[in-house]
């Protein structure tokens, strides 16, 4: 196993910045993620870690060891495609043990460890046959004992899951981890499937326009979202344009800039709720969909304000439900039970509790 450190690391394609000076360091053992859109750099940043790319600027390090210019074969990293890369021609076992063939392993102890990594994988009993016969979950199964066998120091997964079925993709997530605690392998995954990277990852670096924006568990970046661009792309938020009426050692007062007078928000002024980043230019109000309640009667507390249902939707465990207060549409999730009874044109009362507010920074400068 190996500890990665990127250090200031640029990566050009001509005129084009893929990855813009990139600073990360993955701990040894863990279970690392790169999220985000596509071209966002994340693929580029992998490529670089496995030897396909060289940065154009900066520095890649594996434990104590300067990996910026040694060549992919060299770096003793295994690496999952999205599209597996499995030789059709071959058998099951042919393809896992293709790595150790090129390192010249000697054929007894190929054996050993194909057979040994296919028992992991839970592949066994389909050692001899093509692998153009497997379902694409048992082709991915290859792929990832493959990648194992070679025991690297260092798992690479770009996209693994991206051509399988939604029931699929979930029983893979759990083989995948499953397989990298019982490896103890360093692992980096690269996804934009933001339910793979919360449900899976140690540690997540989320990327938009060669940047990393925010790194974090999945509760930080879930729960504490550095700006407008990771809290609209981890799962659904509600942001709305505010500015500072009033900042004291225990409140903040806000107003949304979209009709001030009747929109006013109290927040609880904590590192959580208002980081120093968010005092420098626009700002937006956040809050997620699960934590706005809806009362059934006003309540004598901040933050409470009338508001008519615009539109119910059913997903079955969850009822999205909109509101519009005040010339605010907000989307609120309830538990099924709960919503039952509310109808498009229904009058509610809504609370958006001061302790599940954040106030983050606006990168685009427009936050609906």
């Amino acid at each position: 196993m190996a500890s990665i450190k990127i250090e200031n690391v640029q990566k050009a394609f001509g005129k084009v910045i893929a990855v813009d000076h990139l600073n990360l360091e993955i701990k040894d053992g863990e279970f690392f993620t790169f999220l985000g859109p596509s071209g966002c750099g994340k693929t580029t940043t992998l490529r670089m870690i496995a030897g396909f790319y060289y940065p154009t600027k900066g520095m890649v390090r594996f434990g104590d060891k300067d990996m910026t210019r040694v060549p992919p074969e060299k770096r003793n990293t295994g690496m999952v495609f999205q599209n597996y890369a499995l030789f059709p021609h071959m058998t099951v076992f042919e393809n896992v043990a293709f790595g150790l063939r090129v390192r010249k392993i000697g054929s007894k102890e190929v054996k050993t460890r194909v057979h040994d990594v296919l028992r992991k994988v839970r592949l066994e009993q389909y050692a001899d046959r093509q692998v153009s016969q497997l379902s694409g979950g048992q082709q991915q199964r290859v792929a990832l004992a493959r990648a194992l066998v070679i025991e690297p120091e260092i798992l690479l997964l770009d996209e693994p899951l991206s051509n399988l079925d939604a029931k699929l993709r979930d029983e893979m997530r759990s083989e995948i981890l499953r397989l990298q605690k019982e490896y103890k392998i360093t692992t980096i995954y690269v996804t934009h499937d933001q339910a793979e990277a919360l449900s899976m990852s140690d540690r997540i670096a989320v990327f938009n326009f060669g940047v990393c924006h925010q790194v974090g568990t999945p509760s930080e970046i879930y729960n504490e979202p550095a700006n407008d661009f990771v809290a609209s792309f981890i799962g659904e938020i509600n942001l709305l344009p505010v500015k500072v009426d009033q900042l004291d050692e225990s409140r903040i007062t806000v107003s949304a800039i979209e009709n001030p007078d009747m929109n006013k928000f109290v927040v609880h002024n904590t590192p959580f709720n208002f980081s120093q980043s968010a005092q420098e230019g626009e700002l937006a109000l956040s809050i997620r969909p699960e934590s706005i309640r809806i009362l059934t009667e006003k309540a004598d507390r901040p933050n409470v304000f009338k508001g008519k249902v615009e539109d119910v939707q059913f997903f079955g465990t969850i009822i999205l439900v909109k509101v519009r207060v005040n010339g605010l549409l907000l989307e609120v999730n309830l538990l099924n039970h709960v919503s039952a009874n509310l109808k498009p044109g229904a009058d509610v009362w809504v609370e958006m509790p001061e302790d599940q507010i954040r106030l983050i920074p606006m990168l685009s400068g427009d936050a609906s």
